[in-house]
C-alpha cells in the first residue's frame, strides 16, 4: 500500500505555479505600411555619384586619419565653400598668394596616388578632391604626411552635393575625372558619372578657360564621354585642332602621371583615351 501510494506521488504532476514566472504576453506586430509615392518617403534616393565599396582600413591610414585628418579633412555643408579659408595655410607653402591660387577639383581618387604626385608638381594650385571610400581617403592623407603636400583637401562627400551646394559658379580652374567607373554592363552604363546633367553642373562652375580632363582604360565609355563633352555648348575640343589624327582625343597631359594600375594595363595591351576641354 505505501508503496503503491508513493509510486502514485511520484508519478501525479506537480503544481508549482506559483514558482513559475508568468508567460510573456505575444508580441503584436504592426503590419509594414508601404510608402505610395515618393512624397511618403521621408528621404527618397537620389542619383549619387559613387558606389560604397568594402574595404579594409589600413593601421597607417588609420593613423593618417586621427592626425592629419582634423587638417586636410573638409566636412560637407550645403553652403558656398569659402576658398581662402579653406586652404589658409597652403599659401605658406606655394605661390601665388592665396587669394589669387588657382582651384582644381577632382572627382573620385582612387588611392591618390595621381593626386599627390600632381599637388606635389603644382604646389601654386590648389586641390579640392572628392572620394567617399574611406580606405582611399586614408591613403591620401599618408601621402599628404609623406610627401609634406600643403595643397589638397578633402571632401569625403558625394560630389554632386558638393558641385550642388558648396561650388559658386566660375569658380574652378579646372576639373579631374581620371577613370570613373565604367559600368561594363550595358545595362548598367546609366549608372556612369560623366553624362550630360553633370557636365552641365562643372562647365558652368568653370571659370573662362578653365578646363575638364577626364582618362578611361574602357574605349566604349571614352566614346561616351566624347560624344557627352562636345555636346555641351560652355566647352570646347582643346585637341581636335592641334591633334587631329587622334579623333578628338587628347594626349596624355604632363601632369597626369602613369599610375602602377595604368602601366599594368598598357603592358596588357589595353588603352587609355585622354580627354581635354575648355571652358569657353
Amino acid at each position: 500500500m505505501g508503496g503503491s501510494v508513493a509510486v502514485s506521488l511520484q508519478s501525479a504532476p506537480v503544481n508549482d505555479t506559483q514558482n513559475t514566472p508568468p508567460k510573456a504576453p505575444e508580441q503584436v506586430r504592426t503590419p509594414r505600411i508601404r510608402p505610395q509615392s515618393l512624397a511618403d518617403v521621408a528621404f527618397p534616393k537620389t542619383i549619387k555619384s559613387f558606389v560604397r565599396r568594402a574595404g579594409r582600413t589600413t593601421s597607417g591610414q588609420t593613423k593618417a586619419f586621427d592626425e592629419l585628418g582634423p587638417k586636410f579633412l573638409l566636412p560637407y555643408q550645403p553652403m558656398q565653400l569659402d576658398f581662402a579659408a579653406a586652404f589658409a595655410e597652403a599659401a605658406a607653402a606655394g605661390e601665388p598668394e592665396n587669394s589669387n591660387r588657382p582651384t582644381v577639383l577632382e572627382i573620385g581618387f582612387g588611392m591618390g596616388e595621381a593626386t599627390a604626385h600632381i599637388a606635389a608638381l603644382l604646389p601654386g594650385t590648389n586641390f579640392l578632391c572628392c572620394e567617399v571610400h574611406e580606405p582611399g581617403v586614408g591613403a591620401l592623407l599618408k601621402r599628404i604626411g609623406e610627401q609634406n603636400l600643403h595643397n589638397i583637401r578633402i571632401c569625403a562627400h558625394d560630389a554632386v552635393e558638393v558641385i550642388d551646394h558648396m561650388l559658386p559658379l566660375h569658380s574652378l580652374a579646372g576639373v579631374h575625372i581620371f577613370f570613373p567607373d565604367p559600368w561594363h554592363k550595358k545595362k548598367h552604363n546609366k549608372r556612369r558619372l560623366i553624362q550630360a546633367p553633370l557636365i552641365t553642373k562643372l562647365a558652368a562652375r568653370l571659370q573662362v578657360g578653365g578646363y575638364l580632363h577626364c582618362a578611361t582604360d574602357w574605349q566604349p565609355y571614352a566614346e561616351q564621354i566624347l560624344e557627352v563633352l562636345s555636346a555641351e555648348p560652355l566647352l570646347k575640343n582643346t585637341a581636335t585642332a592641334e591633334y587631329p589624327a587622334l579623333q578628338g582625343y587628347a594626349p596624355k597631359p604632363h601632369y597626369r602621371p602613369l599610375t602602377k594600375f595604368e602601366n599594368r594595363g598598357l603592358k596588357l595591351g589595353h588603352g587609355v583615351w585622354d580627354l581635354v576641354f575648355e571652358r569657353i
